[in-house]
């Protein structure tokens, strides 16, 4: 297999920290408009002023799922050379590297997340529903919306299934032929001859093919969840909360990587961003 020059290392690092950056910028953003839409929905306004606000927050989800394209596939093209280390990479922290998924999040954890949202909200807005209020969030998810995230569920969680039982097969060959074979009759362990040069290297494909599938089901499952099913407010809400989700996690995962002498994870920015 073709090694790492620092150059590769490091773009693979800038990546990162650049997504992450993209995260706090977008969310910003997006707070901005959940402010603005809130309060827009609280007084009067004309069904022109609606269409309006839906075609500006059409755009900010538009604009949300090409970064996150963009970010898939920046990392494949460095993924390609090397996704051993995206399988396990050392530019997240170990809280994060704990919950990943094929060298990301799970695609049915937006999933889960639309669930968690809508709970809370209609807790907290009960009270206000029960005097014939709505608001249009995510407590407000249509008979027909929740049948639609239940199936996208069912068949997220399904290809996830499939998809980790192949890689489980894939991390089971290393004790197969031919690595193991090709392992046990060398004679120097510094030594890696060419047998095992292209042993390595096949394995890594099939590692790529898993990451490129994973990386596919997760923009599927985003896309049809925020383009598909939910409304653009709605959309807007699970937005925001995704986003502190990842941003939250990365800061305390470096807080607890400190904590324990550890120096991983280090993205640079404010990852607390304000509702001002």
């Amino acid at each position: 297999m073709t090694s790492l020059n620092v150059s590769d290392q490091e773009a693979q690092h800038l990546c990162f920290k650049e997504w992450m950056k993209l995260q706090e910028q977008d969310l910003l953003e997006l707070l901005h408009a959940l402010n603005h839409s809130s309060s827009s929905s609280s007084s009067s306004s004309t069904s022109r002023t609606s269409a309006n606000s839906d075609c500006h927050l059409k755009q900010l989800i538009s604009k949300s799922i090409k970064h996150f394209q963009d970010y898939i596939d920046n990392r494949r093209h460095f993924a390609r050379n090397d996704v051993s280390a995206y399988l396990s990479p050392t530019w997240c922290t170990t809280l994060e590297s704990s919950m990943l998924w094929i060298s990301g999040c799970h695609p049915s954890s937006f999933i889960r997340l639309v669930y968690a949202l809508s709970g809370r909200e209609l807790e907290s807005h009960l009270s206000n529903y029960l005097q014939g209020k709505r608001y249009g969030d995510l407590s407000e998810l249509s008979t027909i919306q929740l049948k639609s995230v239940d199936e996208l569920q069912m068949k997220t969680i399904s290809q996830e299934n499939r998809l980790s039982n192949k890689l489980a097969s894939l991390q089971e060959e290393i004790a197969d032929h031919p690595i193991a074979i090709i392992a046990n009759e060398v004679g120097n362990f510094a030594e890696i001859c060419g047998e095992a040069e292209e042993a390595l290297d096949k394995h890594a494909k099939c590692l790529m093919n898993v990451v490129e599938e994973a990386d596919k089901l997760r923009m599927e499952t985003f896309k049809e969840l925020v383009m598909n099913i939910l409304t653009p407010f709605q959309a807007l809400e699970f937005l925001v909360a995704s986003k502190k989700l990842h941003l939250c996690i990365n800061a305390w995962g470096k807080k607890r990587d400190l904590q324990h002498g550890r120096n991983r994870g280090t993205v640079e920015g404010n990852i607390y961003p304000t509702l001002s």
